[in-house]
């Protein structure tokens, strides 16, 4: 849970740190975002719905620590371009991070917001960064939320 709380927090406030897509978080998206208690790690693509992961990557998301095209020497084509770090799933919030390779090798967040009754999910906020920075700002808040 103390995870959770962590890329919650992240998650929350990075957005002063990456190039932010949708650049602000709606008060009632921020109020669910911070309730950690809401929110349980996903450790797996398979237990995303497939527009999700579409979301991120468009078509493929490696898992966690496995084989992906990391640079832009693409040696095996067959593999993805994007890989999954981390996911935490409430009620209908999906806050997923990943990596992509190509000749920039960055790191994404995206929140998604995605109801029983929709086939289509609503892109709450996403951003890019470098890994650098996200564990510097991890490491700065992870002593403060302790």
């Amino acid at each position: 849970m103390k995870h959770i709380s962590v890329y919650l927090l992240f998650t929350t406030a990075i957005q002063g740190l990456c190039c932010a897509d949708v650049t602000k978080l709606a008060a009632e998206d921020g109020k669910v975002l911070q309730d950690s208690s809401r929110f349980h790690e996903v450790h797996s693509t398979s237990d995303l719905p497939p527009v999700i992961v579409a979301l991120c990557s468009g078509d493929k998301l490696a898992e966690p620590g496995q084989k992906w095209n990391a640079t832009d020497a693409i040696v095996d084509p067959t593999l993805p371009g994007k890989r999954l770090i981390w996911t935490a799933v409430g009620g209908d919030y999906y806050v997923v991070h990943y990596e992509r390779g190509g000749i920039a090798h960055t790191f994404h967040v995206l929140i998604a917001k995605l109801t029983n009754n929709d086939s289509k999910p609503q892109l709450v906020w996403t951003a890019m960064g470098v890994r650098l920075k996200i564990t510097q700002y991890l490491s700065m808040h992870c002593e403060r939320a302790s």
